[in-house]
């Protein structure tokens, strides 16, 4: 039995961690983080996807969690699914990436498989971990073997998981790619090679900067269709009923969650630090998306201004302050710089989320709403930012004094859409 070490036990890896020991497999999750290691041994979960139950059943078919990164020598194949955020001057993180190679380094033994999974700029799996890995005296496609294969995990998606979505696969060489997708067709129904690491890079970020520039498409087409009264919404539904050539995108209050807002920068990252220019759709894209949290509240002060009340001290409700309905995440998400906003500007600000018990933003705390009527009768408006299934639009959006929806999940002329 192969014994696979994940390291990175988030909403990648523990997915993966659960598909590959239903398939048989001998898994440990390696995480640093002792609470969430402990939760996992204890069948506690804290990944939305899935839950403590399943926990329990991944234990009892041979997974297990640990701190103790010495687990890697015993391991036939590790994969990486770490952290990989923006720094503060907009350019990648990879210290996790590094941190986990080097571990990695240090332990494995002959004839392991490597993998990362963590999105990332083409070239880091060739020019990063490789040269760290090779410090252990191990040589590639002789004593190891090294591929990137990126994620395509989508939280809340109920129709795709790991096992049935296509799993791109790039070896640094062409047995390593081999090797790798012999490993990934044990558990996963379509297993796709590439020429190699680049190319499995740049795919994970064609991916997201497609949908990152087709949002702001949208986002900026909202802009001027409310102006010129049109609805967007109207019309993107009958733009979908062509058969080819289209596909729908909608528009929103910002772009959230652990793709969208951060792996395209990636790109154009590589392209201005190799090519020494801008990736001009990539750096237009973020500028539109990025500016829809500040036309959300323009949006509210023209409302307010209707009638006759300014945004100062005006009691604002947020519905769903995280990034995709009926899910517990809010990376990324656009309630918290419109909550900030919203702030400077005097209003006085509460929310209500059935997946968020608390909330803090920038320091400050927001009152959380437990009765859901109470405090849309109490609003001066309510502000739609996520359309989670336990939400009756229609009916909160005739109850409410002024109700702003910026999902478009509203049918009601009482609504405001964005």
């Amino acid at each position: 039995m192969k014994h696979l070490v994940i390291i990175g036990q988030g909403y990648v890896g523990l997915p993966l961690a659960q598909g590959a020991v239903s398939a048989g497999l001998k898994v440990t999750g390696l995480d640093l983080n002792r609470r969430t290691v402990e939760d996992l041994n204890q069948g506690i979960s804290h990944v939305d996807d899935i839950s403590n139950s399943e926990v329990e059943l991944m234990i009892s078919s041979g997974y297990s969690a640990t701190s103790d990164s010495a687990i890697i020598s015993t391991a036939d194949v590790v994969v990486m699914c770490v952290p990989t955020p923006l720094g503060d001057a907009g350019s990648p993180d990879l210290g996790a990436v590094e941190g986990a190679t080097r571990s990695i380094s240090e332990h494995m033994t002959t004839g392991t498989l490597v993998v990362l999974e963590s999105t990332t700029y083409p070239g880091t799996t060739d020019d990063l971990v490789l040269p760290i890995l090779e410090q252990s005296g191990l040589t590639l496609d002789i004593d190891f073997y090294l591929a990137f294969s990126p994620e395509r995990i989508d939280p809340g998606n109920q129709t795709y998981g790991l096992t049935n979505t296509p799993k791109v696969v790039g070896g640094t060489t062409e047995n390593s790619t081999k090797i790798a997708c012999e490993f990934y067709s044990s558990f996963i129904d379509i297993v796709v090679p590439v020429k190699g690491t680049k190319e499995a890079e740049t795919a994970k970020l064609l991916e997201n900067t497609y949908r990152h520039i087709n949002i702001a498409l949208v986002n900026e087409m909202a802009k001027f269709c409310h102006e010129l009264d049109i609805d967007l919404w109207n019309v993107i539904d009958a733009a979908k009923t062509k058969p080819f050539g289209f596909q729908a995108f909608y528009p929103g209050p910002g772009v959230g969650g652990h793709c969208i807002p951060i792996d395209p920068n990636y790109l154009s990252y590589q392209v201005r630090k190799s090519l020494g220019y801008p990736f001009r759709f990539v750096e237009l894209a973020e500028e539109i998306n990025n500016s829809m949290p500040r036309y959300v509240v323009q949006r509210i002060q023209e409302l307010l201004n209707r009638h006759g009340r300014s945004l100062n001290q005006s009691k604002i409700l947020l519905l769903g302050v995280t990034y995709k309905p009926d899910i517990a995440d809010r990376r990324e998400s656009p309630a918290e710089p419109i909550a900030l906003l919203l702030s400077r500007n005097g209003a006085v600000i509460s929310y209500h989320d059935p997946k968020i018990s608390t909330w803090s933003y920038d320091g400050t705390t927001i009152g959380v709403e437990e009765d859901l009527d109470s405090a849309v009768d109490g609003a001066d408006v309510v502000v739609l930012l996520q359309n989670h299934s336990e939400y009756n639009v229609d009916l909160l959006s005739t109850t409410a004094r002024i109700f702003f929806d910026t999902r478009g999940a509203t049918t009601t002329a009482s609504a405001h859409r964005l």
